[in-house]
């Protein structure tokens, strides 16, 4: 789903609102080995001898974090931020608490946490993500698209 930012736009995986909190999940679908750690700003697939460079998953799901916690006035840790490898993946490196692989998603989402939603609340939660999230459409898509290559030509001229 797709909702507008300040800077642009945000598209995020998967938003799971639970009676625990707001789950925000970045999918990669990835094989190889993977190195990289939770502060650095990229991370590295390898397989084979073939290496590419990707942005740091971690960093991408905060960035759709922050576009969520805009549309509400919620405390920071109602929103628990998920990365989840699909793939054949093997990290290589310590990657974080909050970089799972497809197996371990149930367990992590079933976890203990302590309640700090009813269901009136969640019910406001996910109908304001529904009223602030754009159509679903290939000019959404690509609007994205553009605003993603906007803000990396920003930071690149910026020296970031």
């Amino acid at each position: 789903m797709t909702i507008a930012t300040d800077d642009g736009t945000a598209q995020i995986d998967h938003i799971l609102v639970a009676d625990t909190g707001i789950f925000v999940i970045e999918t990669k679908h990835y094989s190889g080995w993977i190195f990289g750690r939770p502060n650095d700003r990229y991370w590295t697939q390898t397989i084979f001898k073939k290496k590419s460079r990707f942005l740091n998953p971690l960093r991408q799901n905060y960035g759709h974090v922050k576009a969520l916690q805009a549309l509400f006035t919620l405390p920071g840790s109602a929103f628990i931020p998920i990365v989840v490898f699909t793939g054949t993946a093997e990290f290589k490196t310590e990657v974080g608490q909050a970089v799972l692989k497809l197996h371990q998603l149930l367990s992590e989402l079933s976890s203990d946490r302590p309640v700090v939603f009813d269901e009136k609340k969640m019910t406001y939660i996910v109908g304001r993500i529904e009223m602030k999230r754009l159509g679903r459409s290939i000019e959404t898509d690509e609007y994205h698209q553009e605003s993603v290559r906007r803000r990396v030509r920003e930071r690149m001229v910026a020296g970031v």
